[in-house]
């Protein structure tokens, strides 16, 4: 395949040079590029593992968990962060968080033992999630404190536990005023029923304080789920039980872009092809989410996250700060201090943001029937992307033999190895440097949160991309498979899981 200068694209109607194209600039972590940027690094480790590839980085890690924890030493409030570690299953990162100390949030038996072969101690340790009996069973008497998700569970648990080990616990509330349904949690209303069987079961049961989490960003939403919180905890001490605990949960926003206008002006060309106004910069009949009818476009998109440019510590400070109406203007930090309550939280993709990136290789190029160019990859988008999600971001394209051709950009789609139509890890047209060749590299960033992980496909036999941490140590990138990554202290030797 050859791409003329003078052609004009099809998607845009511009001639090389007429004007940029429709474009999606991703954030990258400084670490990353310079590592991205030594080509002597990367080859190395791309020949030791080949591809596809997920690289995690975990001073990365180290540094986003310095911030919030800087914004929480500001606001003068006890607090502890739960790294949740179901955001990424590598060792890299639970063994980071564990030689940080930090405490961990697991939401299953395979995760819990995973945080004990870290490092993690049983009072390091909380379990959130449904639960079932056979899981409730492991959990009574391990001595690490169960978020407790429903009316049964607690009942189930409060039968299970013995005053020779109370089981610390946590109720995990929901249907806040204002606030969407969630599966999750205790309704508001039905609390007091919890409250009594807490009170009955004291020496069994030892009630730390109220949970929530909001899937939002939204302030003012978390700002009624915390006065709704805090008048609970009025209920709890009038039964003569001494909660603790404020935790309020994880939700803190990742931010994909570098650049807000440009998002937004793809995002509006995306739109106008999907009405018939515009090129169409998408593959079928995909919509992302939007409600198509005729010339209108309505909705919210699937990849609304994407357009997110507050950094967690920010959102985190902003939250803390916020004033609460029935305080008297304090905020959830002051409040929760002025109560002796010490404020949990429970970051994910905070903790993994710009941490990771992903790997794959350029199998071959081809044409389809509409003449739209379909690049193919040694991954499937189950590899880097949720099914239900759109990474709008966009991959950095590398040569396979430096130095890279001096070309036109192209509009393509990715397209995955699996033999199936939803195959596809882009459904809307990207813009690469030039057009791709068998070997070049194709590098997503910012995978390390749910991206590499979540749905991740082992169909038609693939074997799944070897995860690698990567680190700066004495003037060189090194690389450790993750199976074999143990964390090391500033000036120090690496750690075991039994020293963290």
């Amino acid at each position: 395949m050859t791409v003329r200068p003078t052609t004009p694209d099809p998607a845009t109607g511009t001639t090389a040079g007429s004007a940029r194209p429709p474009a999606l600039p991703a954030r990258w972590d400084s670490l990353v590029q310079d590592f991205l940027a030594d080509r002597a690094a990367l080859d190395r480790v791309i020949e030791r593992f080949g591809t596809p590839l997920h690289l995690l980085f975990p001073q990365v890690f180290t540094d986003n968990l310095a911030r919030l924890t800087e914004v929480l030493d500001a606001a003068a409030v006890g607090y502890r962060i739960c790294y949740a570690h179901k955001v990424n299953r590598s060792a890299t990162l639970v063994r980071t968080a564990a030689a940080l100390r930090t405490s961990v949030d697991v939401a299953s038996a395979g995760e819990l033992e995973s945080a004990r072969q870290a490092g993690f101690t049983p009072d390091r340790i909380e379990v959130t999630g449904p639960k079932g009996e056979v899981f409730l069973r492991t959990l009574a008497g391990s001595g690490v404190t169960v978020n407790i998700d429903n009316q049964w569970e607690l009942e189930t648990l409060a039968g299970l536990a013995r005053p020779t080990a109370p089981v610390p616990v946590l109720l995990r509330i929901s249907g806040f005023p204002d606030s969407r349904p969630s599966r999750f949690g205790i309704p508001v209303d039905s609390v007091d029923r919890a409250l009594d069987v807490l009170r009955a079961s004291g020496d069994r049961l030892d009630f730390r304080g109220l949970a929530f989490h909001l899937d939002t960003g939204d302030i003012a939403e978390r700002l009624r789920a915390a006065e709704t919180c805090f008048g609970l905890l009025e209920q709890a001490y009038a039964r003569d039980l001494l909660p603790s605990v404020l935790n309020i949960g994880g939700g803190l926003r990742q931010v994909f872009t570098a650049d807000e206008r440009r998002f937004d002006e793809y995002v509006h060309r995306l739109r106008d092809g999907l009405s018939g106004r515009g090129p169409r910069m998408s593959w079928g009949a995909t919509t992302f989410g939007y409600q198509v009818d005729g010339t209108s476009v309505r909705g919210t998109p699937v990849f609304h996250k994407y357009a997110n440019t507050v950094a967690a510590e920010e959102m985190l400070a902003d939250l803390l700060a916020a004033p609460l109406e029935g305080h008297g203007g304090r905020g959830i930090g002051r409040v929760a201090a002025d109560n002796l309550l010490e404020i949990w939280l429970e970051p994910g993709k905070a903790l993994a943001d710009l941490a990771g990136i992903t790997l794959a290789r350029v199998e071959f190029v081809k044409e389809s029937a509409d003449g739209s160019v379909l690049v193919h990859l040694d991954l499937s988008r189950d590899s880097v992307t949720p099914a239900d999600q759109e990474v709008m971001a966009d991959p950095l394209l590398l040569p396979r033999y430096p130095p890279a051709p001096a070309t036109t950009p192209v509009g393509v789609y990715l397209a995955g190895r699996l033999c199936l139509e939803r195959d596809l890890v882009t459904a809307h047209k990207i813009w690469l440097p030039w057009l791709p060749r068998p070997g070049d590299l194709v590098v997503f960033p910012n995978t390390a949160a749910y991206h590499s992980d979540l749905s991740a496909a082992a169909a038609a036999m693939h074997p799944p991309a070897h995860k690698v941490a990567i680190e700066w140590r004495d003037g060189t990138f090194r690389a450790t498979p993750d199976a074999e990554f143990r964390p090391t202290p500033p000036g120090g030797e690496p750690l075991s899981p039994e020293d963290s």
